[in-house]
C-alpha cells in the first residue's frame, strides 16, 4: 500500500533511554505511515538511536538556527521535510495502535487538526494522579494530549507555530483556528502513553501549572483553590463538600466519550490531591513569572502560550489560504 501520512515524532535524550522499546513501537506502525524522528540528543546518542531504529525510519537533526522550545523546534523540522498533506505529531512516550493511526488521519478528511484524548497504559501513583487532571480537562472541554494530527497545509500557511511558548500544543491549536482551520475533538480516540518516571513527574509540576497563564480565567480559578480551602478547613461540612465537587466533575470526565473503557473506576477520586497540588504549584509559578519565567534546558521561558487575538492579528492572511484536497488512502 502506498504511504498517505507521516508520523512525526521529535526526540531529545540526555542519557539513555529505552531506545529498544521505542524502535519496535516504530517497526509495529503500518507501513501506509512513514515515519520521521527530529532527534536533538548528544551526538554519542544520535548514533545509538539511529543505529537502533529501523530502516524504515527517518532519522533527521532538528534546525540548528530553531531557539526556544526544543519541542516545536523539532516538530517543525520534521513538518518542513514531510512527504504528506496528512501528519502525525507525537512525543516519545505515545503509543498509537494501527486502527487508532487510521481513524486519526482519516478525520482530517473533513478537518485541519484532529486532537485526540491519551491514558496512561501503567498506573504507578504519579500516573493516576496525573490523570485527574485529565479528567477534569475532559469534563469541562477537552485534554491537551501528547499528540496532534494535523494538514501540513496549515502549517505552511501559518509557517508553522512559535517556538517561544512554552504551552506548545495550546500554541498550535490556537494557530490552526487563527488560520481559519477547523479542529477536531475526537476525545473518543483514547491513545495509550507510557507514563513519566517518578523523578519526571515531580519535576514537572510548576511548568505545568505555568502553562496556565496562557488561560486567564483557568489561572484565576486556580489562585482561589489555596484561599477556598485554608477557608475550608474549619469547616468539614464545605470542606467535604468541595471534594465531592471536584471527584463528580472528575467523574463526569471519566464517563464522556467512551472514557469508562481505559481510565479506572477510582480515577476521580484523585482529583482533590490533583486540585490542591495545583493550587500549590500555582502560586509557585507566578514567583517563576515575577523571575521571568519558568526554568528550561538551562535559561528561563516566560511566554506561556500566545492569545488568541494575538494569534489572529498575525496569520488572518492565512484565512484565505487554498485548501488542498485530501489524498486518498
Amino acid at each position: 500500500m502506498a504511504s498517505t501520512a507521516e508520523y512525526i515524532l521529535p526526540l531529545k535524550w540526555t542519557k539513555e533511554g529505552p531506545i529498544a522499546e521505542l524502535a519496535d513501537y516504530l517497526a509495529a506502525i503500518p507501513e501506509w505511515v512513514e515515519v520521521t524522528v527530529v532527534d536533538g540528543s548528544p551526538e554519542n546518542l544520535f548514533e545509538r538511536h539511529a543505529r537502533a531504529l529501523p530502516p524504515r525510519v527517518r532519522v533527521l537533526r532538528p534546525d540548528a538556527s530553531g531557539t526556544g522550545n526544543g519541542k516545536v523546534i523539532g516538530v517543525l523540522t520534521g513538518v518542513r521535510a514531510a512527504r504528506h498533506e496528512r501528519l502525525v505529531l507525537a512525543d516519545d512516550d505515545v503509543r498509537y495502535s494501527a486502527e487508532q493511526l487510521r481513524e486519526v488521519v482519516n478525520r482530517l478528511d473533513d478537518a485541519d487538526l484532529v486532537r485526540p484524548q491519551n491514558y496512561f497504559r501503567e498506573l504507578p501513583w504519579h500516573a493516576r494522579w496525573d490523570t485527574a487532571r485529565s479528567l477534569i480537562n475532559r469534563a469541562l472541554g477537552s485534554d491537551y494530549p501528547g499528540t496532534l494530527a494535523v494538514r501540513r497545509s496549515i502549517l505552511e500557511a501559518t509557517d508553522g507555530y512559535s517556538s517561544e511558548a512554552l504551552f506548545e500544543n495550546l500554541e498550535l491549536i490556537r494557530t490552526v483556528h487563527a488560520a481559519g482551520g477547523r479542529e477536531a475533538r475526537a476525545d473518543d480516540v483514547l491513545v495509550a502513553r507510557i507514563p513519566p518516571t517518578e523523578r519526571h513527574f515531580l519535576g514537572q509540576r510548576i511548568r505545568q501549572a505555568y502553562d496556565s497563564f496562557a488561560q486567564p480565567g483557568r489561572l484565576a480559578a486556580e489562585l482561589l483553590i489555596l484561599p477556598l480551602a485554608a477557608y475550608a478547613v474549619g469547616r468539614p461540612r464545605r470542606l467535604l463538600a468541595g471534594m465531592g465537587a471536584l471527584i463528580a466533575l472528575a467523574e463526569v470526565g471519566r464517563r464522556r466519550q467512551g472514557g469508562r473503557s481505559v481510565f479506572s473506576p477510582t480515577s476521580a477520586l484523585w482529583a482533590p490531591l490533583w486540585a490542591l497540588e495545583r493550587g500549590t504549584c500555582i502560586w509557585l509559578a507566578v514567583l517563576s513569572r515575577l523571575r521571568g519565567g519558568v526554568p528550561y534546558a538551562g535559561g528561563r521561558m516566560k511566554l506561556a502560550a500566545h492569545s488568541k487575538a494575538w494569534l489572529g492579528r498575525r496569520h488572518a492572511q492565512a484565512h484565505s489560504r487554498p485548501r488542498q484536497g485530501a489524498e486518498a488512502q
